[in-house]
């Protein structure tokens, strides 16, 4: 039995939104390369591949063609589609990220007890944290790539504020898990004199002491992604 061609769907896709599941429709090979971005001898080849392997029909008149996809060239679709839509909605709903822990600069216990974050953190993720920040080196480039999306994607957020000193950046806060048992939360922070390799975690309590974790200790952090 046949199969559909991978290079074949975007061309049977172009097909049915024009209406050929049920109607021979008029097409050009210049107007469907355009739409698959391909060349029209590409869409010309696509054609009569398709209609070889069963999955198009053609009616030549003159030269005008009128294209409509057969019963077995909407059921490759159909059976395509279930595929990708049980492959999209299974797909693991967390982010998943590796490292080490290392030390830090010692500046998250003081920012972290500042009044004016302390607040917010209170009201907006459910508790004060311990003074200080987990900090958690990313050694594999994956890894940091995944890291980098957090910049973007929207999560709660601790404004920043002032003082008479000085101005402080906003914290973005997402739901953590360390190690599967710890919870926390991984901060994105407006200001930082970390490198992208270098993630930072919050908690409620004290990470090292209640995971009895130490400098080098590998850690796994997932972080669930709203879909």
């Amino acid at each position: 039995m046949t199969e559909l061609k991978v290079q074949h769907i975007l061309t049977l896709t172009q097909l049915i939104s024009k209406g050929a599941k049920h109607n021979f429709v008029p097409i050009t090979t210049s107007s469907l390369g355009k739409s698959i971005q391909k060349s029209q001898q590409a869409a010309s080849k696509h054609l009569l591949e398709l209609e070889r392997d069963g999955f198009i029909e053609r009616l030549m008149s003159g030269r005008k063609v009128s294209v409509k996809i057969t019963p077995k060239g909407y059921d490759e679709m159909v059976k395509l589609s279930s595929i990708l839509k049980s492959n999209l909605d299974s797909f693991p709903s967390f982010v998943e990220l590796k490292g080490t822990l290392v030390s830090g600069m010692g500046e998250g216990a003081y920012y972290m007890s500042l009044k004016g974050y302390t607040k917010q953190f209170k009201s907006k993720i459910g508790y004060v944290p311990f003074p200080g920040t987990l900090n958690v080196k990313l050694h594999q480039k994956e890894y940091v790539e995944a890291a980098q999306q957090f910049n973007t994607l929207e999560g709660i957020m601790i404004d920043g504020f002032s003082d008479d000193k000085r101005t402080y950046g906003w914290v973005k806060c997402f739901k953590a898990k360390l190690n599967n048992s710890i919870n926390s939360e991984l901060i994105i922070l407006e200001r930082t004199h970390h490198d992208t390799t270098v993630i930072e975690l919050i908690s409620k309590q004290n990470i090292r002491k209640i995971g009895k974790l130490k400098n080098g200790s590998h850690l796994t952090i997932r972080i669930p992604i709203k879909t």
